[in-house]
């Protein structure tokens, strides 16, 4: 096994790379999301932990966020009296490694402080994967030098703020027997307990140590102090195992907060005889299992990054999803950071959950649902804004905190105004896209039960919105007037394409539905509760505007965008920093400009493959792709595939490096708030759906594979209507095995319509 194409690594301290290695070697389970701090702190660190749909909100006048929760990893460490720190003293050998394939991060250094005596210190830490409750540390001190006198003090620290706002009012605080520190904290708007429970022992050469401890409380703080000599050579270890609860956990639905306590300081008891290594190999046995010996994606490529980045995307996507909850879903920066306040975005349906559906449909069902059940907060946005049916938020929070889209941003360079953020009052292709993700779904697993729950509902009461939302206009058309599409840079245009387009066909569908329904009693059931008015959505889908190809093939994105000035892009098509037009714009002015933030119509060609020809498909990549200067993250993954249709292999490669590069790259603020969560679904899809060539086209299956000339072979699995399909592509066959064999899938090849029963095996020329 190539070590190398596992494992995530920083070769060097740097105190500017904090928050991105922070970020990108942050840990978590999809209950909760643990940042990479060091055990000791340093001025511009981000600590953060984060629970899954804790949102609260600190003040009337913001907006809901995920709170950041007490620190649990803090260790002060004193090696004869003088305080570790890479900033005092110096080191050698150091190194950090994030390992994919057991979720385990690893520090080592080579200390010498100030006084000139040496230290080997090893810093280990654990998620579980296994228990979602459970954080498991380990720490080793060996003194080469002399023996040494070590101090420790941690405990769990509840002075957490989101960049100064506190979330938490102070609760209980409790030492059970001298051993296990417990806090409570509750949020202060939407009342959510949080009990952390830890504890702390200490061992010499693996046997238990039994040390004098110094037990304190301070405001929303409790730790421990333990002090105790170390021989030079000895191996001083120090376990802490630590349990998180809330009481938005579904099995603490209805306790009291005493009884959280409780249930946390037992389940505590029982993970720490596990001890950390107990802990750390059911993590890494539950890693195997759910992901590397289950759904790997492999390559053989030159590049052995190409390889990382895949496991990087895979690590992350796994972490990021909260399949324990259905009410719970993605945030744009998953839980690997404060950036974007933990809301959901269309990244999910669009860029994250093409991986679940393809790769643990449960998962993908479970996301689904949520939106599901967020339907009532999606109801009350359209009836305040004067329509009917669903009107789903740009941003969701908890399922009832409705739209939680901020109202202003970044400064406006000219005027120096706040930017107002104008995203949550008309960029409503969400709606849209919330229906294309129950289809998409829908056509890869056929899911009826899935369906007749949720499904069909929400693609009913989306072409309901579409319907109330439609305007008359003087040609005698329905138009969408006042809107922002996938390019941000366009505000409050007329005939967005992306728009127009996926609003007709999301009525077409609940037409389709409807029809297949009709006489049913799931539809009557339907019909009691909604307001179906098939006649007019088939009245309504007839007659909107969607803006035609012209002569040339081109599909205007919006009423007036071809119209717009013209400018010389280069400087910032090759920028290294994102944005750095507005260092020469501002956003009203950008507006004016043939510019695109993002792929927008270059995206709707690509999830409407089946709507266009080859001939309009390359006329829109010819004209948009150099207007395109992808100043969002999730704008490359849609590239680089289209890149690979086009035959361009060396531009598609080149694309899925940049895509693999913003968070892996060496922009050291690239990734200081979080991850950038759609961007990582995205390298999935540059692997799996460009270079893999498997897409849902007009909901048939398809595959049709382009792998660039460094790649020799790519491996994936996907389950296909209920069957789990092992995927070989090479430069000389395609092997297909159908793991399951419960039935038949229809696929598409390169063309060719087949039927895999057990395993196909098709000789490429």
């Amino acid at each position: 096994m190539k070590r190398d194409e596992w494992i995530l690594k920083e070769d060097g301290f740097n105190p500017m790379a904090l928050g991105k290695c922070e970020s990108i070697m942050c840990q978590g389970n999809g209950y909760l999301g643990l940042r990479a701090a060091t055990e000791e702190r340093y001025i511009g660190e981000r600590r953060g932990l984060f629970i899954a749909g804790t949102f609260n909100q600190f003040h009337e006048s913001e907006v809901c966020e995920l709170p950041n929760a007490a620190d649990c990893l803090e260790m002060g460490i004193d090696l004869n009296g003088e305080t570790f720190s890479l900033l005092s003293g110096t080191f050698k050998d150091y190194q950090r490694e994030l390992d994919f394939e057991t979720g385990e991060l690893h520090r080592h250094v080579e200390w010498t402080a100030p006084s000139g005596d040496v230290y080997v210190l090893h810093f280990y830490r654990v998620v579980s994967l296994q228990n979602i409750h459970t954080i498991a540390q380990r720490v080793e001190i060996t003194p080469l030098s002399s023996h040494a006198t070590v101090k420790l003090s941690t405990g769990i620290n509840g002075q957490m703020t989101n960049s100064g706002s506190q979330h938490f009012s102070e609760g209980a605080k409790r030492f059970y027997d001298r051993r296990y520190m417990q806090l409570v904290q509750t949020t202060t708007q939407s009342n959510i307990d949080f009990v952390f429970t830890t504890d702390v022992k200490l061992l010499e050469n693996g046997k238990a140590k039994k040390v004098d401890t110094h037990i304190a409380m301070d405001r929303r703080k409790i730790f421990s102090a333990f002090t105790t000599d170390i021989s030079k050579g000895s191996t001083l270890t120090i376990e802490k195992i630590t349990t998180i609860h809330t009481s938005r956990d579904k099995n603490m639905d209805g306790c009291e907060t005493a009884e959280i306590q409780a249930f946390g300081l037992e389940h505590l008891k029982v993970q720490a005889a596990l001890g950390y290594a107990g802990l750390a190999k059911q993590s890494a046995e539950t890693w195997q299992k759910l992901v590397w010996h289950n759904i790997p994606v492999t390559v053989d490529s030159k590049n052995p990054h190409h390889q990382l980045a895949l496991r990087f995307a895979q690590y992350h996507l796994q972490i990021m999803a909260p399949a324990h909850d259905n009410r719970m879903n993605i945030g744009a920066k998953a839980l690997s950071g404060e950036g974007y306040k933990g809301h959901t975005f269309w990244d999910t349906e669009i860029f994250a959950l093409p991986y679940y559906i393809f790769t643990q449909p449960n998962t993908a069902r479970s996301l689904e649902e949520y939106r599901y059940l967020s339907l009532p907060g999606a109801r009350e946005k359209a009836k305040g804004n004067g329509y009917t049916g669903a009107q789903f938020p740009w941003e969701s929070a908890w399922l009832t905190d409705g739209e939680v889209t901020p109202l202003f941003g970044a400064a406006d360079i000219v005027t120096g105004l706040p930017i107002p953020i104008l995203t949550g009052l008309i960029e409503i292709h969400i709606s849209c896209d919330v229906c294309l993700g129950v289809w998409q779904y829908y056509m890869a697993t056929g899911d009826e039960d899935f369906m007749e729950k949720y499904g069909y509902e929400l693609i009913f009461e989306t072409a309901t919105f579409w319907a109330s939302r439609l305007e008359d206009g003087a040609d005698g058309l329905l138009h969408i007037n006042n809107v922002i599409g996938p390019d941000e840079y366009k505000d409050g245009v007329d005939d967005d394409a992306f728009t127009n387009y996926f609003a007709r066909w999301n009525l077409h569908l609940a037409m389709e539905y409807y029809d297949k329904l009709k006489d049913t009693p799931l539809l009557a059931r339907l019909q009691e509760r909604l307001t179906l008015d098939y006649d007019k959505w088939a009245e309504k889908a007839e007659k909107i505007y969607v803006p035609a190809p012209r002569e040339d093939g081109v599909i205007p994105q919006n009423r007036t965008f071809l119209g717009l000035k013209d400018i010389d892009l280069t400087k910032y098509k090759t920028q290294k920093q994102v944005g750095s037009i507005y260092n020469d714009f501002n956003h009203e002015q950008i507006g004016e400009m043939q510019v695109c933030k993002q792929a927008d119509v270059l995206l709707l060609i690509l999830l409407m493959e089946a709507a266009f020809t080859p001939e309009v498909k390359r006329a829109n990549w010819n004209y948009y792709e150099p207007r395109t200067l992808h100043d969002s993250s999730l704008s490359l993954s849609t590239h680089c595939i289209l890149a690979g249709d086009m035959g361009d292999d060396d531009e598609a490669l080149a694309l899925f490096e940049r895509a693999c590069n913003i968070d892996m790259g060496p922009n050291l603020q690239s990734s200081n708030d979080g991850v950038h969560a759609g961007s990582i679904g995205g390298i999935w899809q540059c692997a799996v759906l460009g270079f893999g060539g498997l897409r849902l086209v007009g909901g048939q299956i398809r595959l049709a594979p382009k792998l660039p000339e460094s790649w020799d072979k790519l491996t994936f699995y996907a389950w296909l209507r209920g069957q789990k399909v092992k995927i070989e592509v090479s430069k000389t066959e395609i092997i297909l095995e159908n793991e399951t064999k419960t039935a038949t899938v229809e696929i598409e090849i390169n063309g060719n319509q087949h039927v895999l029963t057990d395993m196909l095996n098709i000789k490429l020329k």
